[in-house]
């Protein structure tokens, strides 16, 4: 057909809302995809993202104490209908905008996902919108593509419930390594609860920031398997030395200790995930991708290999919702929702049982 004759597609916009509440923080996100021209049948889909609304609310216990699921699940229920309206307001837009709303199906804390998906299912229901479950780390890797441009990069995803090593191959997001125990997140936690650390506004922050005061390397175990790390025999070493002689080590280099030991294994599998596939450049994501001193190991690590990294501020690295509606948003663009039946949720949801239809 001659290029004058043929008929141009017609722009399309899709406006998703996205809760997310998988473990203590319940996140509102609402995005918005524009496709000038249409969205395409047979290409990957990158539409231009407009981040509409992004807020966030976080449960944190007392200092020393984890919180328990069904107090998280409570905390998601009191806060979650001012948390929308405030996303609302923010974004400027209503009910009768959405085209799509997304929820987090898992993985994560049963009761907190129970609660969100609740809240999901009945709005769908009562506006009579198509609900999309995603899965929580497929969320992270989207957005974090979204945020920093990255092309095909290994993903390094670490939070207080995963730890894994992650590339791109024929629309499914594999994993090349990952935690054969506890995620470094979850280590990180426990051992600040150990030290007495305020939860807020992370554990893991306020390791980071006694980290940074620390200098006194504390040699601890070292445990890589082939392509896969294991953190539990680390926390019971250091559990122990911290308990056991206080006197000889100080927190701050305890938790210098503990960062570096651990850092050096996520760099050393990354590396090699790297090699393997030939990319030169890494994204990392997740809670724990927030550390500074990680993202410097990473990148000494990159450099080194001609390559780069790339990774996000604590608007996206944290939980939230915007996350969720960006990779909902790509699933709905691609024909995917979620029947009401189907709208249950797992605890266990790998992200390599996702079929990411909307890349090539």
């Amino acid at each position: 057909m001659p290029e004058s004759n043929k008929t141009k597609a017609l722009p399309k916009t899709i406006i998703a809302l996205g809760l997310e509440g998988s473990a203590n923080k319940l996140g509102v996100g609402i995005v918005k995809h524009i496709y000038v021209d249409g969205i395409p049948d047979d290409a990957e889909l990158v539409p231009e993202v407009v981040e509409l609304a992004n807020v966030r609310d976080t449960y944190n216990p007392p200092a020393g104490e984890g919180f328990l699921p069904r107090d998280v699940a409570a905390h998601h229920r009191s806060v979650i209908v001012p948390l929308l309206k405030k996303a609302f307001e923010e974004a400027k837009v209503t009910h009768k905008d959405l085209d799509c709303i997304c929820y987090t199906k898992g993985p994560g804390m049963g009761a907190p996902l129970q609660s969100v998906a609740l809240v999901a299912r009945t709005l769908s229901q009562l506006w009579q919108i198509p609900l999309v479950g995603v899965n929580h780390c497929v969320g992270h890797i989207e957005m974090g593509r979204a945020i920093t441009g990255a092309q095909n990069p290994v993903v390094l995803y670490v939070s207080g419930g995963n730890t894994q090593v992650i590339a791109y191959s024929q629309q499914t997001y594999r994993i090349f390594g990952e935690t054969l125990d506890i995620a470094i997140g979850n280590c990180l936690d426990r051992f600040a609860r150990v030290l007495k650390l305020p939860n807020d506004p992370s554990p893991g922050y306020n390791i980071e920031q006694y980290a940074k005061r620390g200098s006194k390397f504390i040699e601890l175990p070292y445990t890589v398997k082939g392509m896969d790390v294991s953190f539990s025999g680390i926390l019971s070493f250091i559990e122990k030395i911290a308990k056991t002689e206080p006197e000889k080590h100080t927190p701050e280099d305890l938790c210098y200790s503990l960062q570096e030991n651990m850092f050096a294994m996520l760099v050393e599998i990354t590396e090699r995930a790297m090699a393997h596939i030939g990319s030169n450049e890494v994204l990392v994501v997740g809670g724990v991708g927030c550390n500074v001193r990680l993202q410097e190991m990473m990148g000494q690590m990159a450099e080194e290999r001609g390559g780069k990294v790339f990774a996000t501020d604590m608007r996206y690295c944290i939980d939230n919702g915007i996350m969720i509606a960006q990779a909902g948003a790509l699933a709905f663009a691609r024909g995917f929702t979620t029947p009401i039946d189907d709208s249950w949720i797992t605890q266990r949801f790998r992200t390599d049982q996702v079929h990411v239809e909307w890349r090539t």
